[in-house]
């Protein structure tokens, strides 16, 4: 079993399809050769305006905003809303129909199951046997005057039918049967007769003015330009995809000679520079002028950072002279035993150092 998918099978071509291929192909083609070229520019320039300008613009000005608004505002706000709602509606009308609608309502029904099981059941049944005995006493009365009345209305009725049926049925049947079904039929037969002679002369013109005309300019005329127009059609919208594909190849190596022609105009030789020129020097004057430059700033810090510590020195020592001086010395204070456990002795129950346990 074959499962190679076979080639599409296609008419034999003649001679005017192949005049028109060629010329249409190459017409085709250098008109579509340049909308390609500014397709694809314009489809790298999108893509590059998208990625570079228009998503991170379009991040920054509406979706952090709205992430921001959604996470920081609204996400908080409904919380305490929902907070707030079951606070003050939820749990309020769970509490009012736990305990007093649901009790209320037990209530009320066993009211009503005890209203209907004694009072209503009885008084119903009562009710009922009351009207079951009156109706039994009228059933008794009136089966005579029934029975009076339907014998009487049995012979009525087959009178009546006797006298519908002779004087109503039978010289409807006869008339309808010799004298109404005849003429209908003949009227039938005359009216179609006439019909279908005037339809067959209507039919007969039309095909002469009109159908026979039009089929022969349809198929001399119509027909044959038709194919023509399809055929070229065809072929014009084969050549555009053909010209299209190899547009896309010529543009794409178009784009890419440009590429290159750009790296080596200008890529690489700002590459080189950095490289070459740029890094080294850049090098240089890391080590020679920035790192000392570096170190003798940090030099200058910690001299500074050093006087400055021996002038507040200076001035407190100065502030405790002239302090001592107008007041004196100041009163030592007595030492206080904390009772803190020695440096290699473990604390027990006995040596507790918390402020409620101290001498």
């Amino acid at each position: 079993m074959d499962l190679e998918k076979a080639p599409p099978r296609r008419e034999p071509e003649g001679c005017l399809v192949v005049a028109i291929r060629i010329p249409v192909r190459i017409v085709v083609l250098l008109l579509v050769v340049p909308v390609r070229m500014v397709w694809d520019a314009l489809v790298v320039g999108g893509r590059f305006l998208r990625d570079v300008v228009l998503r991170p613009l379009g991040r920054a000005l509406f979706v952090w905003p709205f992430v921001a608004l959604w996470r920081y505002v609204l996400v908080p706000l409904g919380r305490a809303l929902a907070w707030l709602g079951n606070v003050l509606f939820v749990v309020p009308l769970v509490w009012l129909y736990r305990y007093v609608l649901t009790p209320l309502g037990h209530g009320i029904a066993a009211a009503l199951r005890w209203l209907y099981a004694r009072v209503l059941a009885p008084a119903g049944r009562a009710v009922m046997w009351v009207l079951r005995g009156i109706g039994v006493v009228l059933a008794a009365a009136g089966l005579g005057v029934l029975a009076a009345l339907a014998w009487l209305g049995r012979y009525l009725l087959a009178a009546l039918t006797w006298l519908g049926r002779y004087l109503l049925v039978v010289p409807g049947v006869w008339l309808y049967t010799w004298i109404l079904a005849p003429v209908g039929r003949a009227i039938a037969w005359t009216v179609q007769m006439v019909a279908t002679g005037i339809g067959l002369g209507i039919y007969w013109t039309l095909r002469v003015l009109f159908v026979l005309p039009a089929v022969g300019l349809y198929r001399w005329v119509l027909a044959p330009v038709g194919r023509v127009l399809a055929v070229i059609g065809r072929e014009v919208g084969e050549a555009v995809g053909h010209a299209w594909r190899v547009a896309g190849h010529i543009s794409r190596a178009v784009g890419r000679f440009l590429g290159t022609l750009l790296r080596w105009i200008l890529v690489e030789p700002v590459r080189w520079v950095y490289r070459t020129v740029l890094t080294p020097v850049g090098h240089v004057v890391r080590d020679l002028v920035l790192r000392p430059a570096a170190q003798a700033a940090r030099a200058v810090g910690r001299a500074t950072r050093q006087a400055l510590a021996s002038v507040r020195e200076s001035a407190r020592q100065t502030r405790a002279d002239i302090r001592r001086m107008l007041f004196g010395e100041p009163e030592q204070r007595e030492k206080v035993a904390r009772r803190e456990p020695q440096a290699r002795e473990t604390r027990t129950l006995g040596s507790s150092t918390t402020a409620l346990t101290k001498d």
